[in-house]
């Protein structure tokens, strides 16, 4: 698979920024429950934390892209 742009509305965005506001809302998400269940509080640099787990999603969303391809592996 090749990542091309999408098409909104009549303009071409990176496909980088669907997968980024995919993994913003999964980030979201799991602060929610993080914050409910009392985890972080037990994290010591709340704000690092969050960026890091926002790489692993985007990592993660833009492996399983690229594994969506019929093209096969590489």
């Amino acid at each position: 698979m090749r990542y091309t742009e999408v098409n909104l509305f009549g303009v071409l965005v990176s496909p980088m920024a669907p997968m980024l506001l995919a993994a913003w809302l999964l980030l979201m998400a799991f602060r929610q429950v993080a914050d409910r269940t009392g985890l972080t509080r037990r994290i010591w640099h709340p704000a690092l934390a969050n960026l890091a787990l926002l790489v692993i999603i985007l990592s993660a969303i833009v492996i399983a892209v690229r594994g969506l391809g019929t093209d096969g592996p590489g």
